[in-house]
């Protein structure tokens, strides 16, 4: 394991006990894959840890999220991919046997990022739910291996 990877794993292994959001509530595992662990890990030491502060997933949060919510949905037919929204970055994830699994890591003013929500009108969850792009971006995601 690459010092990167392992420096996700520790931060996945930290976020776990606060995804529940107290100690007494289920708690998931966070999982990255192979891109995913390389964005986050590309991303400054400090920003990381603000951008994972606020992300205690639960399924209030995920369930009535909206435009203005930090959590949103993306749908396309049987397809679902969650989002989390903090400052400038985008986590894409799903929810798996009752783990989170980290797809992607995108900066919200880069080029992929603008691309997948330049679309038609409509929210950016919208406008990512009928890119193409977006799906292939996030399949890579899918197959890359775990960490």
């Amino acid at each position: 394991m690459t010092p990167a990877c392992e420096l996700c794993q520790c931060r996945a292994n930290l976020l776990a006990i606060r995804c529940g959001g107290s100690y007494n509530e289920d708690v998931h595992q966070i999982v990255f894959n192979e891109i995913s662990a390389g964005e986050l890990s590309a991303i400054p030491t400090m920003d990381q840890l603000e951008l994972m502060e606020g992300f205690q997933v639960d399924e209030e949060a995920l369930e009535k999220g909206d435009a203005g919510s930090a959590f949103g949905c993306v749908a396309r037919g049987g397809s679902k991919i969650y989002r989390y929204r903090t400052g400038e970055y985008r986590v894409y994830f799903t929810i798996e046997d009752e783990m989170i699994v980290i797809q992607r890591v995108l900066h919200a003013n880069s080029l992929k990022d603008f691309l997948f929500r330049s679309g038609t009108g409509g929210t950016e969850d919208q406008k990512l739910a009928g890119s193409r792009k977006f799906w292939q971006l996030i399949e890579a995601g899918q197959k890359a291996p775990r960490k």
